[in-house]
């Protein structure tokens, strides 16, 4: 069995359900934006946040079943995030996602703007329509938690000094807080009042997912992202900032002339990797996400042990050994 399906297997029927839930949720009359919507649907990927919702909803159910509550909170989750990858793909100039072209590469970055608005809108009145008020709470801190990781990334990025503490907290921003927001929402759906605990867990996901990311951006294989997209872009991530931290004042003040250029060429790109890999920044890197997943086991032994739970050790495993 995949390891995706083993993940999957103690929500199979509901993830079923919230597909068509969520295709019910986002259909439209105005044909140019149901045309998009189709594409978007068909392209869709991993569902890892629906997927946590969902687990962590029935792990703390005391019934083991999902309720409308939990699935409107997967529709949320899904909303907002589809919303953000769209207006991320605007920000970046990201022409390919998941091997296919992004909306903005398409039908240009007016119309995805607006897309990505109406998802944003979807969203909010999903949330008001039902009264979900404790839901949207939670993402709305979510939403807030992710423009600001974004800005600051930006502004740090200027300076080429990013120290490994910032960023951590600028992920623990930017994409964590989502993860989070995912297991307390789920896990809210289904009456669970204390969150302290399943927040810090969801962090930790996050944090694991994002410096995985990372790695991809210096992988030379089509992994349905553009590779060196972070370092075009100026991002300082954790293997460059601990081989930097490590290095000789010779090469840091290499590295950091060729990090300041406008423009990569391909020997540029082969420099980064190769510094990189004399200063053990990849191993670091994979060293961190274990740290972080063993703390994310601790917390979990304190959960409802079931199903769910030991899906959600899998789904740990698999973020830090996926391959794209």
């Amino acid at each position: 069995m995949k390891i995706t399906n083993k993940i999957k297997k103690p929500i199979s029927n509901e993830l079923k359900i919230f597909e068509k839930q969520f295709y019910k949720s986002i259909s439209s009359n105005v044909k140019l934006l149901d045309l998009i919507l189709i594409y978007i649907l068909k392209r869709k990927g991993k569902q890892i946040r629906p997927i946590l919702v969902l687990l962590f909803a029935k792990m703390f159910s005391k019934e083991g079943k999902i309720n409308q509550k939990t699935f409107r909170a997967a529709n949320l989750v899904e909303l907002i995030h589809s919303a953000s990858l769209i207006h991320d793909d605007i920000v970046d100039d990201s022409h390919i996602r998941r091997n296919f072209l992004t909306l903005n590469a398409l039908w240009k970055n007016k119309i995805a703007v607006l897309v990505g608005d109406f998802f944003l809108s979807k969203a909010l009145l999903l949330s008001t329509e039902n009264k979900d008020y404790d839901l949207l709470n939670e993402v709305s801190l979510a939403v807030k938690e992710i423009s600001e990781g974004e800005l600051y990334q930006i502004q740090k990025s200027r300076s080429f000094n990013l120290s490994e503490k910032e960023y951590l907290e600028l992920i623990s921003k930017k994409t964590a807080s989502l993860f989070a927001c995912c297991c307390k929402v789920g896990s809210i759906s289904s009456g669970e009042k204390d969150l302290d605990k399943i927040e810090r867990f969801g962090n930790y996901l996050g944090v694991i997912f994002q410096i995985r990311d990372d790695l991809f951006d210096y992988s030379t294989k089509r992994i349905g992202k553009p590779t060196k997209l972070d370092l075009k872009n100026q991002k300082i991530t954790l293997p460059m900032i601990y081989s930097i931290e490590k290095s000789n004042s010779k090469d840091r003040k290499m590295i950091k002339s060729i990090l300041k250029k406008k423009k990569y060429l391909v020997s540029d790109k082969k420099i980064v990797n190769e510094f990189i890999i004399k200063y053990k920044g990849f191993e670091y890197a994979f060293e961190k996400m274990n740290d972080f997943k063993n703390n994310a086991l601790k917390l979990l032994k304190d959960f409802p042990q079931n199903d769910s739970n030991n899906s959600i050790k899998i789904l740990l495993d698999y973020i830090i050994e996926r391959k794209y």
